[in-house]
């Protein structure tokens, strides 16, 4: 796991106190609490496992005592049926860790799935496939963590990473040529200069600023082509808006050198994991 342990702990704690509150009915009333047992997480699809350490920091923070074992780590693909952790300690534990748990390893394994199913569309091209900032509110470093995970790539995480030009920028701003003008007197020499583009034109300015990267807004695949072919290596292309399996292949071979796909992190199906008990 590359993420800080505070980070993780401050979700699931967060997490537990929305789900638990102060009381769990159901387990307070039927599972005594020295209840031991076992119980184990089992794939029910086909895909990229992300948030196996995630989940089990569920388990450790209500249970200090609960051991476990693990048999898949994040970026394995696994199989209907697999076995992926197995978990032993308090029963009463486990029953209220269980969704918590579910859910962080559900979506970003979902996550690091459609993010593989992506890489492999792409297979055999220069392209790499990154993420955007359409994410869930306190929980985008899970969920760009679990892009990694799948083989995708990250844009940026905040606002701070990058000056990026989009078309409210330019259209406020009074134009790319003006605007970027206006950001190289003031950012400092690590911080890099992303123009979004919707037409030729567009590009042809962006080049002229100085751009270090363009994107290429909602265009055909033929308007990519043409774009690329101009930039020629002076600046980074990235394909945005408007991807999806159909023509991502299509838009690769455009020649661009990022594709960005804010579907990976906001529209995700959860991957279908299930925890049962001995």
């Amino acid at each position: 796991m590359l993420l800080p342990q505070f980070y993780i702990d401050d979700i699931i704690k967060n997490a537990l106190e929305e789900d638990i509150n102060y009381l769990d009915t159901a387990t307070a009333y039927v599972i005594p609490e020295t209840t031991i047992t076992t119980a184990k997480f089992v794939s029910k699809a086909e895909g990229v496992l992300c948030g196996i350490d995630v989940a089990m920091r569920v388990f450790t923070l209500l249970d200090p005592d609960c051991h476990y074992t693990v048999y898949k780590k994040d970026g394995d693909k696994i199989q209907k049926g697999d076995v992926i952790a197995t978990m032993d300690g308090k029963a009463s534990m486990l029953l209220q860790g269980e969704r918590t748990a579910l859910n962080l390893l559900q979506h970003m394994s979902g996550i690091a799935t459609a993010t593989n199913e992506a890489v492999e569309l792409v297979k055999g091209t220069n392209v790499s496939i990154a993420d955007t900032r359409k994410t869930l509110p306190g929980l985008r470093a899970l969920q760009k963590y679990a892009v990694v995970c799948g083989g995708g790539k990250n844009h940026r995480f905040n606002l701070s990473d990058c000056a990026m030009l989009k078309d409210n920028h330019i259209d406020a701003g009074g134009g790319i040529t003006g605007t970027v003008k206006k950001l190289r007197e003031k950012i400092g020499h690590t911080v890099k200069i992303e123009v979004e583009t919707r037409n030729l034109d567009e590009v042809k300015e962006a080049v002229s600023a100085g751009a270090d990267i363009i994107m290429l807004d909602n265009m055909t695949a033929e308007q990519m082509k043409e774009a690329v072919e101009y930039i020629d290596g002076r600046a980074l292309t990235e394909a945005s808006g408007n991807i999806t399996a159909e023509n991502i292949k299509e838009k690769a071979l455009s020649g661009v050198d990022i594709i960005s796909m804010g579907a990976l992190t906001h529209s995700v199906k959860a991957f279908d994991i299930s925890m049962r008990i001995d």
